[in-house]
């Protein structure tokens, strides 16, 4: 591939095995579904789901696993290129029980290191980094060496070029110690023009837990665009420039509401790219995350462009 991508995510990949049964505990469940899982990997999914060019930067075990996260990802059109295997360790699986609504409990088995968190800032590709028109990077990268140096190392390697967007991804369960994570997520803000996150999250990252207060703080760190999610209260969006928008979920079913997020970050990528308002770009992304909500699966539900308008279009 000669052009430069679209879309380059950074993080996490593994195999989600999840109940096809809902509302039965983990235990009693008797049948399950395999998927390709990982947010920054759902991400790139999403992303080519929509007709963008991506690619994922990741790293799997030398094992079955690994072999099949490299047939979904170029089975959904996902450059896999930059997913290489580590010896000795195993590709991580995921876990979840499905109680509709709003429980999804999620078990992840990522011991005794996920291979994701050995990708190395010698392995990057600096000219690729640099060129593509979006890099997504997540809160999870930071959380151990030598991914978190490999992050930053591809945060600073854009030297302002397209969007640089920060997933704040706050998985509190990966940090050996939690506490000491803000520095790190700081120093992440001063590389990116996009930062994304829910309230949670954004208290991560800033100290400050009200919406506006949130995105003005995230804005005084350096980025361009602040993206705070607010659950059933919708999605505010905020810019440097002064334009914002807040707009409210888009009204489904829920059945499954693992990956919405996911779809919300890679409709997000398509709207960046195509210039749009903040309005629609939030309110598309919206639709795309309450699609995938209405779904079983997380990277196999991720919708298609006609999809979400038609959902838009009611």
């Amino acid at each position: 591939m000669t052009e430069p991508l679209d879309v380059i995510t950074m993080g996490r990949i593994g195999v989600d095995v999840y109940p096809l049964q809902t509302g039965v505990p983990l235990p009693q469940v008797e049948t399950f579904g395999k998927f390709l899982g990982g947010s920054p990997t759902n991400v790139a999914v999403a992303a080519s789901r929509l007709g963008r060019s991506a690619a994922l930067i990741s790293r799997t075990g030398a094992d079955p696993f690994g072999d099949y996260c490299h047939q979904a990802l170029r089975g959904f059109g996902v450059d896999d290129r930059w997913v290489t295997a580590v010896p000795g360790l195993p590709t991580p699986v995921t876990f979840c029980e499905i109680f509709p609504p709003d429980d999804f409990p999620l078990y992840f088995y990522r011991q005794p290191k996920a291979p994701d968190l050995e990708i190395r800032p010698a392995e990057l590709d600096h000219a690729a980094l640099g060129a593509a028109r979006i890099l997504w990077v997540t809160g999870t990268g930071l959380c151990e060496e030598p991914s978190r140096s490999a992050t930053l190392a591809a945060l600073a390697s854009r030297g302002g070029s397209g969007h640089t967007v920060f997933d704040l991804d706050w998985r509190p369960m990966f940090w050996a110690d939690p506490a000491g994570a803000r520095p790190y997520y700081r120093q992440a803000l001063e590389h990116v023009t996009v930062a994304v996150g829910n309230l949670d999250e954004c208290e991560v990252a800033t100290g400050v837990r009200d919406p506006w207060g949130c995105a003005d703080a995230l804005l005084a760190a350096g980025v361009e665009l602040a993206v705070v999610k607010q659950g059933p209260k919708g999605v505010l969006a905020v810019h440097r420039d002064g334009r914002s928008a807040e707009v409210p979920p888009h009204p489904v079913e829920v059945v499954n509401g693992l990956g919405a997020g996911d779809a919300f970050g890679g409709a997000l990528c398509h709207g960046l790219l195509a210039g749009w308002d903040l309005d629609r770009m939030m309110r598309f992304a919206n639709a795309a995350g309450a699609l995938v909500a209405s779904r079983l699966a997380c990277s196999s539900a991720m919708p298609f462009a006609s999809e979400v308008e038609e959902l838009l279009a009611g």
